[in-house]
């Protein structure tokens, strides 16, 4: 072989080299981000021409699944009771990539294209017929989401329930709501329209209340210190601690005064059970300022904040789901520890994660894993995959679990007695966060559990810019999420 031919034939092997990276590089590395690009038109094609999996509620009610057309695209996404379960479903629409939801985080099985649904293609490949999407099988209880929602109606905010041992979120409401099926239609204008009219401004129903919005969580953030309080060994329920009718921030000339007279404990002394049951601010500012700002952060931590929580999803799978990540103040200054203390200033929490907050005091310490998805079925119901419950963190001992119950108890039955349920013992703590223009509005919280002596279930609930205490703006709706979970 000559120079030249030698020359001409290194150049076609290294042709044939960079084709074969390119192409790999397009159809593996690039192949999820071309093919939610919305200016792929054969993608879009192609999405909307595939029969696309169920999702279903856990006793087998189908929230979303695809109806065949006449048209172009073939099948067309349907939602069943849309505004109920559009936090959870999210939507698939012809002009927006889904980008929230199931949908979303689900979208390679739901459509077919997942690695592990390849038998599945290649069967229908060989049998000539049409590609299924795989199905999937949520932990959401239809009758519990559905008390949540009502409950809810027209106000501004977000209820979630979860499943103490397992983690499995049994409802997640946020309102104002939307339709998934004004996105799905083939109108494409009418699609947009409907889109650009969802999304606009800051208070979008689009946005999901319940995980990707953050409310400073009030009182609600008190059982986190006082969790932090018992696990040093230093407190005990009947502990006295500082209190008093006011607390004038340190450094400052600003006072903190107590929503209840009997907040304030006796000679400004209270003891931390009471503390928890009348929301001493007073005390609680004292007391997370004694134990410093990292004992309280370390906490918060243990339970889920300063990270990103997944919900559901892997990037195989889609785009996973996740809750913001809830915030408590790096070294803040005594005033403002203080204030964090009592879930103000620059703490700030999702529904979600004080919902998980509660679920770890009701087991024991231990934080669980929220999950959405029990199960995935392929076409021919076999399963694909199936949730088992996982341990976050073990936050802290049982010991200091059965005494923050018997806190919240007390919350119940001292200060809230319209929260208790005939026969069911009820831990809760309630919040109200001042918010707005000089504190003009409120936040409202409640986070609880019950039975107290057998945890089944874990509530979070948040009202935004209500006027009246977290006691009775979200109290009433998390004694009805529990009524109903319970009865079942």
């Amino acid at each position: 072989m000559n120079k030249y031919l030698r020359q001409l034939f290194t150049a076609v092997v290294a042709l044939f080299v960079i084709l074969g990276l390119s192409s790999t590089i397009i159809m593996a590395v690039r192949a999820n981000a071309l093919n939610n690009d919305p200016r792929n038109a054969r993608s879009l094609y192609h999405q909307l021409g595939a029969y696309r999996g169920a999702i279903l509620a856990s006793d087998g009610t189908v929230m979303a699944k695809s109806e065949p057309v006449n048209d172009a695209f073939k099948y067309l996404r349907t939602y069943s009771n849309g505004p109920l379960y559009a936090p959870v479903t999210g939507f698939f629409s012809i002009n927006q990539t889904a980008d929230r939801g199931l949908e979303a985080s689900r979208s390679m099985l739901l459509n077919g294209e997942a690695d592990s649904l390849i038998w599945q293609r290649a069967k229908a490949i060989l049998t000539g017929t049409t590609n299924q999407g795989a199905s999937i099988e949520t932990s959401i209880d239809p009758k519990l989401q559905q008390v949540a929602y009502d409950q809810l109606g027209t106000r501004d905010g977000a209820a979630v329930a979860i499943e103490v041992n397992t983690g499995r979120i049994l409802a997640m409401v946020s309102t104002p709501s939307y339709d998934p099926n004004k996105l799905a239609t083939h109108d494409t204008k009418a699609a947009s329209q409907a889109y650009n009219e969802l999304s606009a401004g800051q208070n979008s129903p689009l946005i999901n209340r319940a995980t990707s919005q953050l409310y400073p969580p009030g009182s609600t953030f008190k059982t986190i210190v006082a969790s932090a309080a018992l696990e040093t060994g230093d407190y005990q329920t009947d502990t006295k601690i500082p209190a008093g009718a006011s607390y004038t921030l340190p450094g400052t000339a600003t006072q903190l005064p107590n929503a209840e007279a009997q907040a304030d404990g006796v000679n400004g002394q209270i003891s931390l059970q009471e503390a928890v049951a009348w929301s001493s601010n007073t005390a609680f500012a004292q007391l997370g300022v004694k134990l410093g700002a990292s004992k309280v952060s370390d906490m918060a931590t243990k339970l889920g904040f300063g990270s990103t929580i997944t919900i559901d999803g892997t990037e195989s799978t889609g785009t996973p789901m996740t809750a913001t990540a809830s915030t408590f103040p790096s070294d803040p200054t005594d005033d403002k520890l203080a204030l964090a203390s009592i879930g103000q200033g620059d703490t700030t929490a999702t529904p979600l994660q004080m919902a998980m907050v509660a679920q770890a005091i009701a087991n024991n310490g231990k934080l669980m894993q929220p999950t959405l998805v029990d199960r995935v079925r392929a076409a021919d119901l076999t399963v694909l995959s199936q949730t088992k419950p996982q341990t976050m963190a073990n936050a802290f001992s049982k010991d200091s679990a059965d005494k923050l119950t018997t806190m919240m108890e007390s919350v119940v039955s001292e200060a809230n007695p319209q929260l208790a349920i005939d026969g069911i013992k009820v831990a809760a703590k309630t919040g109200t966060a001042q918010i707005g223009t000089d504190n003009s509005a409120i936040d409202g919280w409640v986070i609880g559990f019950a039975p107290a002596d057998d945890p089944q279930i874990a509530v979070a609930v948040l009202v935004h810019n209500t006027d009246v205490y977290g006691s009775l703006a979200a109290g009433p709706i998390m004694r009805a999420m529990m009524q109903e979970a319970l009865q079942q």
